[in-house]
């Protein structure tokens, strides 16, 4: 058992701190924000991710997981300290570092034994050496030792616990066999893969593996408005691709881009690191625009389809940037929503978690519903930003009934279009011939 103390109690702390819980260790979340802590003492989650709650509670309850405003305390009586705090995206695309110099400095400060100091954040390369340097110019006693780690996370949004307790790999960067062993037997419950490699190499690994699969993601989004336009379907194209061993089928599904908190970000700041360096990253720069105009795409087909918008009522099924989170930040209903409200349109939405946080992020003339029923209800198009179980189970005849005019665009690619055809919708998806709406017809028709 190690005595850990995990600094920030965000998406990455919360999860990472309560999956080593589980595994056995004693575990203090902390954090400089009281309500924060007041509200995880309270069992309340201020995030939404699967099985956390019910994780945390358990974990809690066998004392191994506690949480504290009091980080010094937490730091004096620790093994190994976490770092998982933000790193928000600056205006120029480079992370915001702040709150990682502000917790070195803390760390320094209390370094009253040899501890391992741990990187969970996502940083730039160097931000070791930099963690490492202010830590020595904190520190009371120089003659008490310390090492730092780079242990980037790999944790996707809805299925956190999952990735976190079944991860693929676990990469530890140091310069120190000592805290190299430290670190890798921490992960031995988990029988992952232990990669042992150099700091930078690590705070790199993290940025790379998010890059590429950021460029799969635009890539088979450019090639899905090509196939719209020469007769191809997308769904096939990928399916053959991902037979492919050398490429593989993951983060080949098309739709309107990528969100969250990682790709966008991580994304942004490796273009802004490359461009620091000296290297014109020209390949990720046109991942990034191709993303970006993503959104873009469904409302070129929304005009396709019903023309001017001004007046008219248009559904939103899902504002989360992915389902099985509440996460608003970069999701695509952020661009899509805004722009239809300026061209006069009223916009109701639905998502069964993200509400209470599009609610501060979108424009206050938005009107929300509970149930997708209640969102479709009188509208003459509806638009599917996110994949949730409840929209791609609804019960399509009775949403025809329910619309003014059967007018969907599905920017998820949810539904067959033999499907749509069976239904009588006007169906336009992603990278897929136009579906005409005519319960007679027994093909799709491209517009």
């Amino acid at each position: 058992m190690q005595k850990i103390t995990v600094i920030g109690t965000g998406y990455v702390g919360l999860v990472s701190g309560t999956c080593f819980a589980e595994m056995g260790n004693r575990i203090v979340c902390c954090d400089v924000n009281k309500d924060k802590i007041a509200t995880l003492r309270k069992g309340e989650i201020p995030i939404y991710e699967p099985g956390l709650k019910e994780l945390v509670a358990k974990n809690v309850a066998e004392n191994r997981l506690c949480f504290t405003s009091e980080v010094g305390e937490a730091i004096e009586d620790s093994d190994i300290v976490y770092i998982a705090v933000g790193t928000p995206m600056g205006e120029n695309g480079e992370a915001d570092m702040r709150y990682i110099k502000e917790v070195a400095k803390t760390i320094g400060k209390h370094l009253n034994t040899y501890k391992i100091i741990v990187n969970k954040s996502t940083v730039p390369v160097g931000t070791g050496e930099l963690v490492r340097t202010i830590i020595s110019n904190h520190r009371t006693n120089d003659r008490i030792h310390f090492d730092v780690v780079s242990n980037p996370e790999f944790l996707r949004e809805g299925s956190a616990i999952m990735d976190c307790m079944n991860m693929d790999r676990a990469v530890i960067g140091t310069a120190s066999e000592k805290a190299a062993r430290v670190i890798a037997k921490l992960h031995e419950p988990l029988n992952t893969k232990i990669f042992i490699t150099d700091l930078q190499s690590a705070e790199m690994i993290k940025y790379a593996a998010n890059a590429f699969l950021a460029t799969k993601i635009s890539f088979i989004n450019a090639i899905a408005n090509i196939c719209e336009r020469v007769g191809a379907d997308i769904t096939q194209v990928s399916e053959g691709m991902g037979l492919d061993s050398r490429i593989g089928g993951k983060f080949l599904q098309a739709g309107i881009g990528y969100g969250g908190s990682c790709f966008p970000k991580d994304t942004l700041a490796l273009s802004h690191m490359s461009d620091q360096a000296g290297y014109d990253f020209s390949l990720l720069k046109s991942v990034i625009s191709t993303n970006e105009a993503q959104p873009h795409v469904l409302l070129d087909k929304l005009d396709q389809m019903i023309g001017d918008v001004s007046g008219k009522r248009i559904a939103v099924l899902g504002l989360a940037f992915k389902p099985n989170t509440d996460d608003m930040r970069c999701a695509p209903s952020l661009t899509i929503i805004p722009e239809l409200l300026r061209k006069g349109a009223i916009v109701q939405a639905y998502d069964p978690v993200a509400i209470p946080n599009a609610k501060t992020q979108l424009p206050a003339e938005v009107a929300y519903f509970q149930s997708v029923e209640a969102a479709v209800a009188d509208c003459d198009a509806c638009l599917i930003l996110t994949e949730w179980e409840e929209i791609v189970g609804m019960e399509l005849s009775g949403i025809h009934q329910l619309m003014k005019t059967p007018h969907i665009v599905d920017g998820r690619n949810c539904f067959a279009l033999s499907t749509m055809i069976d239904q009588g919708f006007v169906y336009h998806s992603i990278g897929r011939p136009a579906v005409k709406s005519a319960r007679s017809e027994s093909h799709p028709v491209n517009y």
